[in-house]
């Protein structure tokens, strides 16, 4: 464009950031906007007047199937460090490496176009975001705001940068001002054309028509037919190739390269850096590319490929990108395999799917064992993804390919994954009986026994789980499992010795067993009632085992987390997360345990229609799975939802069964837990019932004693009922004020009916009609920490104006976020501001 206008507000933040990160307190600034915005024009001149700095850049392409930890790789070029954990392979070790280059006075990491980025990347930003604060570092974001999809991964990552650190100046379309500034009298009609976005109005200016071009690729290609043809025919083979071009595939391809770059370099169409070749825009280059005729850009797709073919070593992502493009078999056998699975080892799974259904159509042309190999590891990769059923389906399909071959080690390694396919679709029978086959193949297989002992533990079998797991040499996973079942038997030494099998995971490298190990942990506190510790747990378990590397468990330690929320009365953000998972992973299988059952009582607690289908759902998945905890846990919901419907006996038949199945050891908080709503439910306790066995809080409730709300939390819901229960008005009365303050309003009509009944006259009025009017339904304290947050105030502030203690804000934020359905409270706080 020749000048920067109107970015003086976005270089000033640049700026700020830098003079922070210079003394010792780093800053991440997120460019967000839409295509041809100018988030790269602004950068450029943002970086081009640094000095002291180290400034290290990547960005993100536009590929078939992104590059695997991309934009470090071209980051590397500056940084040796990096280049060497990025070669060693190791996803650990790239963290450890972009933060250490961080550490360095003063460094700026610019990456690109970050909606285009793999997995892996965003993990590694993720990480680099929350410590930037504690770095001499300006990390440097662009992005797309219209293609962040939500629940995507790079939503999370936004959402989830701390606020403190993170900076988010607006980068707007220009002005008619701008505009007239750079076409003159034209402004006005430019820029209705434009919407003020740079990129279109720089390339109408530039096309030089007589009339305005309709369209930008009108403009795009106008500027181009004006070119010499050897500089035409090399913006053609430039289309073909996303990102850049280097200088040594450009010397393979057309040696001639740069005579013919100069002239489109001089209009602006084109960029160098670093030796490498790309288009100043992506929308020029696409302008370009789909202009070609079918035959032609086929060509040039062909030559490239035979060009990245010939180097090594191969940019197998570049090669697999043209490849599918032209339609080459041959490259894409050679190398998809090694690129999946070196994506995978990265963290980068969707990366590592996209390879593997690339491969899938051809893989038949491979030999039976290599073939069975890619279809173990594909399905273990559409595990991750949540997408069970594909999982079970190519799991079958690898099981029948060993099985054909003549290696019985390696047909009991493929079972023993079916296995795990089949468990986490919730068939748990299916399950175990495809492990009795694998140990009756292999009797010593130290893989199938100690995988029978877990699934026997995870199948409320603990005993002969435990005796399995002791019967074989032992594992860090063997360890993991042999402490959860002792804690699902109630032994209190449990979590320790699943510590000790977390450990000896992560020791070993073996991220994904340690990834079992956090979910098993919380798995053991949560039977024992040790939910104090779970949050901490929660916390370093999100952080190690890294939701976006393996979802599953990330899906388990966030619902997890979640239900602490209920249970602490956060019910609107617990909700808005409870939700998110539930429709955004419909294949959850057997991990919907976590999410269905809490979400379903929840509802049920609001009166919210929804809460009838959801706890359906979860009874289904329960007895399909037929998991005790998991069986009693949802009776217990479909019990309280009964009876907050006033029609308790429709679930005294589902009731008794389970109390008569479930005498047993290790079940004392979810039998506890149904036999209290059982019992408000119309069934009453067995004169057998060894009630003193239960939680304490359990046990006073269902022998009557008055001390039975004091031993749950204060304000808690649990504490309500019991209160309501007592009978006497200043109980009830107390009650009904944490019922409403809850939003529990089918519990609420309970207890006014008991008041009623007492001939109490002056009984406490509901929620204030200000909560129903307001149009996000926001409460009235939460209304004004809304505008007491536009207003730019921290939470600790909004608790000193409005005399309240910093936890309690932080519980209504978080509310006030969920109900506005965004990610960040400078969200919110636009929101507001446009109202």
């Amino acid at each position: 464009m020749g000048q920067v206008l109107e970015r003086g507000e976005v270089l000033a933040a640049l700026d700020a950031a830098l003079a922070d990160a210079r003394g010792g307190e780093g800053r991440t600034v997120l460019l967000a906007g839409e295509a041809g915005l100018g988030k790269t024009t602004v950068l450029r001149a943002w970086t081009d007047t640094l000095s002291d700095v180290r400034l290290l850049e990547g960005a993100c392409d536009d590929l078939v199937t992104s590059r695997t930890l991309g934009p470090f790789h071209d980051a590397a070029l500056d940084a040796p460090a990096l280049r060497a954990a990025l070669a060693a392979g190791g996803t650990d070790a790239v963290h450890d490496a972009v933060l250490a280059e961080l550490s360095h006075p003063v460094t700026v990491l610019v990456v690109e176009d970050v909606h285009w980025a793999d997995e892996a990347t965003l993990d590694v930003l993720a990480v680099a975001a929350r410590r930037v604060a504690r770095l001499p570092a300006v990390l440097v974001l662009s992005y797309r705001d219209d293609e962040v999809d939500p629940g995507s991964q790079l939503q999370r990552l936004l959402g989830g940068l701390p606020a403190a650190s993170t900076r988010r100046p607006a980068l707007r379309p220009l002005t008619v001002g701008a505009v007239t500034t750079l076409a003159g009298a034209a402004g006005l009609r430019v820029h209705a054309a434009t919407l003020g976005n740079p990129f279109l109005v720089t390339e109408l200016l530039a096309a030089q028509s007589e009339g305005l071009p309709v369209s930008v690729r009108d403009a795009v290609l106008a500027r181009v037919a004006d070119l010499p043809r050897p500089s035409q025919e090399l913006l053609d083979l430039l289309a073909v190739i996303p990102g850049h071009a280097d200088d040594v595939l450009l010397d393979a391809l057309r040696p001639t390269w740069r005579d013919d770059v100069e002239a489109p370099e001089r209009r602006g169409i084109v960029g160098l850096a670093q030796g490498a070749v790309a288009f100043r825009h992506e929308l020029a280059r696409q302008a370009v590319e789909q202009a070609l005729p079918p035959i032609r850009r086929l060509g040039l797709e062909r030559a490239v490929l035979a060009a990245l073919l010939a180097h090594d070593p191969p940019d197998r992502a570049r090669i697999l990108h043209h490849a599918a493009r032209c339609a080459d078999v041959d490259a894409v056998l050679a190398h998809a395999p090694a690129a999946a699975r070196a994506a995978a080892a990265a963290g980068a799974h969707q990366q590592s799917l996209a390879w593997y259904a690339q491969l899938a159509p051809h893989a038949e042309r491979l030999p039976a064992a290599e073939q069975a190999a890619i279809a173990e590891e594909h399905a273990w990769e559409l595990y991750t993804a949540h997408r069970v059923e594909e999982a079970v389906a190519t799991a079958r399909h690898a099981v029948a390919l060993r099985t054909a071959g003549d290696d019985p080690g390696a047909t009991v390694r493929a079972l023993v994954g079916l296995s795990r396919h089949l468990y986490i679709r919730g068939d748990v029978a299916d399950a175990v009986a495809t492990l009795d086959e694998a140990v009756a193949l292999a009797p010593e297989d130290v893989l199938a026994r100690t995988h029978r002992g877990v699934l026997h533990v995870l199948a409320d079998q603990e005993e002969a789980g435990l005796a399995e797991l002791a019967a074989v040499p032992p594992t860090a996973l063997g360890t993991v499992y042999r402490g959860l079942g002792r804690a699902f038997l109630g032994h209190g030494d449990g979590p320790d010795i699943v510590r000790e099998g977390l450990d000896a995971a992560r020791a070993s490298g073996h991220r994904e067993h340690a990834a079992r190990g956090w979910t098993s942990l919380v798995k053991a506190l949560r039977r024992l009632g040790r939910d104090d510790e779970v949050a901490a747990v929660v916390a370093a378990g999100l952080e190690s085992a890294r939701s976006g590397d393996f979802l599953s468990h990330g899906y388990s330690l966030e619902a997890f987390g979640l239900q602490l929320m209920v249970d602490d009365g956060r019910w609107d953000a617990a909700e808005a997360g409870l939700r998110r998972l539930v429709d955004t992973v419909p294949e959850a299988g057997i991990l919907a345990r976590e999410t269905l059952p809490p979400l379903g009582r929840l509802l049920a607690r609001r009166g919210d229609p929804d809460a009838d289908a959801v706890l359906a759902r979860a009874w289904e998945l329960a007895t399909r799975s037929d998991s005790l905890p998991v069986l009693l846990t949802t009776a217990a919901g479909l019990a309280e939802k009964a009876w907050l419907d006033g029609d308790g006996e429709r679930e005294h038949a589902r009731v008794r069964a389970l109390l008569e199945r479930s005498r047993r050891p290790g079940l004392a908080g979810a039998r506890g837990d149904l036999l209290r709503q059982g019992l408000r439910a119309g069934v009453p306790v067995a004169p057998d019932e060894p009630v003193a066995d239960l939680w304490p809080w359990h046990a006073l409730a269902l022998t009557g004693d008055a001390g039975a709300a004091a031993a749950w939390p204060a304000g808690s819901y649990e504490q309500a009922l019991e209160l309501v229960d007592a009978g006497d008005e200043e109980s009830i009365t107390a009650g009904l004020r944490i019922l409403d303050d809850l939003g529990a309003a089918p519990a609420a009509r309970l207890a006014r009916r008991r008041l009623q009944a007492l001939g109490v006259r002056r009984i406490p009025r509901g929620p204030q009609a200000g909560t129903r009017a307001h149009p996000a339904g926001l409460t009235p304290r939460q209304a004004d920490i809304l505008a007491l947050l536009a207003d730019g105030l921290t939470n600790a502030q909004i608790a000193a104006r409005l005399v309240l203690s910093v936890r309690t804000v932080d519980h209504h934020v978080s509310a006030v976020l969920a109900k506005l359905g965004v990610a960040s409270r400078e969200e919110a706080a636009h929101l507001s501001r446009k109202a």
